[in-house]
């Protein structure tokens, strides 16, 4: 059974009810269990591969089911997120007014709006966030010194995200 078949088991496996399926043929054998809603959907293969000197044993190879869902990320130790705060603590955040794509500046040959450094005043234009082609200026809320730009250009941002952090002093 080559990768494409098993793929197109695969698929046909997660149109029905089944939730567990196993196949012998000779040397190959397939089992795939699939969870529940929420749960991970396993395959196991195995087969003989080449017979080379060194592998005389079958090999196990693992694939996970298309529907699977991620793995989520491991996330950052306590300390890391700790010092973080604590750096930022006394820095204003200009958040993003609503959903789209953050752009620095209003075209790629020019200039970014607000940079590392720069100083800004209530109301200067930061930045452009486009929604549904309309392309939005945002004005800042807070006069200091921009110290960090917390998104790269042309990332979709979510509504409430920090796009700068400022330092009022």
């Amino acid at each position: 059974m080559n990768f494409k078949e098993i793929q197109d088991l695969i698929k046909l496996i997660n149109k029905t009810n089944l939730t567990e399926f196993k196949m012998k043929d000779g040397e190959f054998n397939i089992s795939i269990k699939k969870g529940d809603e929420q749960g991970d959907k396993a395959i196991v293969v195995q087969q003989p591969l080449m017979q080379y000197p060194s592998a005389q044993m079958p090999v196990q190879q693992a694939f996970q089911a298309p529907a699977a869902p991620a793995v989520p990320a491991t996330p950052a130790p306590e300390t890391d997120a700790k010092e973080e705060k604590a750096d930022t603590s006394n820095y204003l955040e200009v958040r993003s007014p609503i959903v789209g794509t953050f752009y620095r500046s209003a075209s790629p040959e020019n200039p970014p709006f607000a940079k590392v450094g720069d100083k800004i005043s209530k109301g200067d234009v930061v930045c452009i966030v486009e929604a549904m082609k309309l392309f939005n200026e945002i004005e800042t809320e807070v006069s200091g010194t921009i110290v960090q730009v917390m998104v790269e250009d042309a990332q979709p941002i979510e509504y409430d995200q920090v796009l700068f952090l400022v330092d009022p002093a």
